[in-house]
């Protein structure tokens, strides 16, 4: 089991050192050029100069890359004389259109992002197991049919729609939450709670209508199985049988689909964040976007990548435990 660690986390740090040089190549060299897009279009070619090489941009592209990564473990500095500016470690960059360090902002954002991440998490998971669940073991009734034809439409809805919908219905008209801000929990926890209930609403519907489906069909596949026939011939009660020995090989799809989903969340949910103004990790990747600014973007970039990798080598290890037929060479 340790060597196995040690060679997803060895592959982790390669993935990650690839997924850096195509981002850098893309964004600092096939891009326009962010000396420009920070001068804005009354610039003078000597202003545009200066910027350049305050960014390390006059220098060859191998050598803005080894800078780079060296900025990522001991920290780098931006310009020279007066107007050095010191970016410490681990350093992503640096947004002269900001005046701040890429770093402190994914700091000061991530909070809200994992707040919406975990909470939508936490929704869907339950609603979404539990509805599977019942499905399946309820196969054909009523409750089956309604189940699943909600679970269709509600994976249909758009966040955007659903978002809009949620915020006129229950802000401007039933006026029974506030809009949402990113209250600290400690500043006040209902007013906390009540700002992140949209949020984790319109993230966790659609994931929870997707969970449900997944969940029915693995465990009506799994009770099909000769080893449950097996188990309830030798008196197993039922309860026992679904717990001991149908949901865990049904719920290993679940853990696979989850880890990447919940890690791509905490990279930030743009268009949830961006409809309820929250100020987290994808609402400053669209404003970003919007503005071109470049060593903000790659930065989201290579931490929605760190995340889903992340998230993939967690999943691989909790394989064994769910499934003892999953076994770690």
């Amino acid at each position: 089991m340790a060597r196995y660690v040690a060679g997803r986390l060895a592959g982790l740090v390669v993935l990650l050192l690839l997924v850096c040089v195509f981002t850098y190549l893309i964004f600092f060299k096939l891009s326009p050029d962010p000396a420009l897009m920070i001068c804005g279009k009354t610039c003078t070619p000597d202003r545009v100069a200066q910027i350049r090489a305050s960014l390390g941009l006059d220098k060859p592209f191998l050598t803005q890359l080894g800078d780079y990564l060296s900025g990522l473990v001991v920290g780098r500095d931006y310009g020279s004389g007066p107007n050095l500016v010191r970016c410490p470690a681990p350093c992503l960059g640096y947004s002269f259109q900001s005046s701040q360090s890429v770093t402190q902002m994914i700091v000061d954002r991530l909070p809200v992002s994992a707040t919406v991440a975990v909470g939508a998490a936490v929704l869907w998971l339950i609603i979404g197991i539990a509805a599977g669940l019942l499905s399946a073991v309820k196969e054909g009734s009523w409750w089956d049919r309604t189940a699943m034809g909600l679970a269709l439409g509600g994976a249909s809805i758009p966040n955007y729609v659903l978002a809009l919908t949620l915020q006129y219905v229950l802000v401007v008209k039933l006026q029974i939450l506030p809009f949402p801000s990113a209250v600290p929990f400690s500043e006040d926890p209902l007013l906390w709670f009540q700002s992140y209930l949209m949020p984790w609403l319109v993230l966790a519907t659609g994931y929870a209508c997707l969970y449900a489906r997944l969940t029915r069909a693995n465990v009506i596949d799994t009770l099909a199985q000769n080893f449950m026939r097996t188990a309830r011939s030798k008196g197993l009660s039922p309860a026992l049988t679904m717990r001991r020995h149908a949901l865990r090989p049904a719920l290993t799809p679940i853990v696979t689909i989850f880890g990447m989903d919940f890690a791509a969340l905490l990279g930030g949910a743009l268009i949830t964040e961006t409809v309820f103004g929250l100020n987290g990790i994808g609402k400053m990747a669209a404003d970003s976007i919007a503005k071109n600014d470049q060593p903000v973007i790659m930065a989201v970039t290579l931490l929605a990548a760190f995340f889903v990798m992340a998230g993939n080598v967690v999943v691989d290890l909790l394989y064994t435990g769910l499934d003892p037929r999953v076994r770690v060479s």
